[in-house]
């Protein structure tokens, strides 16, 4: 029976070591107190240690316990031995200090009491506090790593923003503003080319003519603008106001106008000017029967029919009346008259506005021709012109097709974002630096990402830096543990002794 006690293993749980070791009255409750007397003179003592790598190896970096000093004596036997006298005694102060400190430490068992609550401390604390810092640089990784795509996917996405602004504006994006200004100069030749395809609606415009002459007899003219650039093409606005082709054409000079020069940019229009940039202002002066008394607020300016605001009691103001709808006589196309009728904004908005009336003309049409199929609908046609009988859906849906076409070309964003540059050069900066913020903030967000990158570098360089130490103090508690397992198992004539629940 009792050789069967003799084999029983004695299990402690770690956490409760010290309390198990006090109990069974190994050690006292006031071994904290001889722990510091002798941690006084671990301090003193290792102030005057002999060359040796060993010896450095155990003071470097670990906590200095009792079976450290067991070694450190036994290093010292080597080292110390020509101080040993006949009686077996070292003369060595070293040897005497050390020898004192392991003597103080097994007195009531005072060095089991401290590497129970090393080990303790290591399985309890300093091991979990390891493990969460690891942890932490591992989540710190991991958070970065998201950032840093997210950086970099908004970076991608601001240049895709970019690549398609400058497609919707027709420009690579090399030089935006120089882009922006070249593409003004192909204006002209794109707006004569859309003028000739007017050409093509000359049947749509009669049928509409006819149809609504037929109807309703209606005696004024309709769609008189697209008449005439069907006819003649897009020409001045000159010509469409006078009848006549001018001799000179003075285009306005599209530069961006000195600081002490009234713009756009520095009157104040109030509510009317809400949308500043994207419609022209006409700074002339009319009355209600539509002359234009040829007003011009534009300083430094000598043209016909301006005012001379200069002394005026002793220069009297003179006013020259010229012929309504233009104010530059003999045959000169001046500023906005000089523009092609789809260059100025006022004749292409009537222009686009007739298009879409004769759209909305042929769509009813083309509606009232599929439902048409009886005796009585067919005889309400039946004294029409032969341009509206002669008509059938497909050649409607044709004229339809043509006509889209033309309308499209003209409110294409792209054009839009042309006759912008052109109405003001203004536009022109505010474009290139909105295009630019863009750039701007996909540069920024590349180095976020970079950033977010170097912050990952250093977390994980931290992570690198800890886990030794978490191997480190795991093999240090492996040690505590079979040293205190070997003491506690010789006090119980050898008995096995498990520790529970150590790992670090």
């Amino acid at each position: 029976m009792e050789q069967n006690i003799q084999n029983l293993p004695i299990d402690i749980q770690t956490g409760k070591l010290l309390d198990w070791l006090v109990d069974r009255r190994h050690c006292t409750l006031k071994w904290q107190t001889a722990v510091m007397a002798i941690r006084e003179k671990i301090n003193a003592a290792i102030q005057d240690m002999p060359e040796n790598e060993e010896i450095k190896e155990l003071l470097s970096g670990s906590y200095i316990h009792y079976f450290h000093c067991l070694r450190i004596i036994e290093i010292l036997k080597r080292t110390e031995a020509s101080t040993k006298n006949i009686f077996g005694r070292y003369s060595s102060q070293r040897m005497k200090d050390w020898q004192e400190i392991v003597s103080d430490y097994e007195k009531e068992s005072v060095y089991l009491a401290e590497v129970a609550s090393l080990l303790v401390r290591n399985v309890s604390y300093e091991g979990p506090a390891l493990r969460k810092q690891v942890s932490k640089a591992q989540q710190l990784q991991q958070e970065l790593s998201r950032r840093e795509l997210e950086c970099q996917s908004g970076a991608a996405d601001m240049k895709d923003r970019f690549y398609e602004a400058c497609k919707q504006y027709g420009i690579k994006g090399e030089n935006v503003a120089r882009e922006l200004q070249a593409l003004v100069k192909d204006l002209p030749v794109v707006l004569e080319k859309t003028g000739k395809k007017a050409a093509c609606l000359e049947e749509a415009i009669q049928f509409y003519t006819a149809f609504t002459n037929f109807v309703s007899d209606w005696s004024e003219e309709v769609l008189p603008l697209l008449r005439f650039v069907q006819k003649k093409g897009n020409t001045t606005v000159y010509e469409w106001k006078t009848g006549n082709v001018p001799t000179v054409i003075e285009r306005p000079v599209m530069e961006e106008a000195p600081p002490d020069v009234v713009t756009e940019e520095t009157i104040d229009w109030g509510d009317i000017n809400s949308g500043a940039g994207t419609e022209e202002v006409n700074f002339g002066i009319t009355v209600e029967d539509g002359v234009d008394w040829g007003i011009s607020l534009e300083s430094g300016t000598e043209e016909t029919g301006g005012i001379d605001w200069g002394d005026t009691e002793s220069t009297p103001v003179e006013i020259e009346v010229v012929d309504v709808g233009t104010d530059c006589p003999d045959g000169v196309a001046r500023g906005e008259d000089a523009l092609s009728l789809l260059e100025n904004s006022q004749t292409r908005g009537q222009f686009i506005d007739e298009l879409m009336e004769l759209e909305v003309f042929l769509c009813q049409r083309l509606s009232e021709m599929n439902e048409e199929g009886d005796v009585v609908s067919m005889s309400q046609f039946q004294l029409a012109p032969s341009v509206i009988q002669a008509q059938t859906p497909e050649r409607v849906q044709a004229m339809l097709r043509e006509l889209r076409d033309l309308l499209n070309e003209l409110t294409l964003q792209r054009m839009q974002h042309l006759f912008m540059i052109q109405a003001s050069p203004r536009y022109v900066e505010r474009v290139s630096e909105l295009l630019r913020q863009k750039i701007k903030q996909a540069d920024i967000l590349l180095l976020k990402s970079r950033t977010m990158a170097e912050k990952q570098q250093e977390a994980l360089e931290e992570q690198a830096k800890l886990e030794p130490r978490i191997d480190l103090l795991a093999a240090r508690t492996k040690e505590l543990q079979k040293l205190i397992e070997a003491d506690i198992s010789k006090r119980y004539n050898n008995r096995p002794v498990n520790l529970m629940g150590v790992h670090v």
